[in-house]
């Protein structure tokens, strides 16, 4: 499936109904069966329905680092984000990604 940046939204958890969604580098994930973390009130709700890219790099949860910009990352930040990546790929099935 492919997203655009509205519809993502659509998935962060505040509609019991839906799944909640977190894109890495463009790739979409379902982490519904982390709701304790990425669902309302979690410790990472606010990257539910968004790529977090930037902040997973950073190690951030600033608002202004909750996006998929990329741009000025180092290479310790981009290593970060790969991690990461690893993690979820491991944890979370793939479901699309954002267009």
């Amino acid at each position: 499936m492919e997203f655009t940046e509205q519809q993502l939204k659509q998935f962060n958890g505040s509609d019991s109904s839906k799944p909640i969604y977190v894109a890495i580098k463009g790739r979409v994930f379902d982490v519904s069966t982390g709701k304790n973390f990425y669902g309302p009130g979690g410790s990472y709700c606010m990257f539910a329905g968004k790529d977090a890219s930037r902040a997973l790099a950073k190690m951030s949860k600033n608002e202004e680092d909750i996006c998929a910009s990329l741009d000025g990352l180092s290479e310790k930040e981009m290593g970060v984000l790969n991690d990461w990546e690893k993690k979820f790929e491991a944890k979370y099935p793939v479901v699309g990604s954002v267009v």
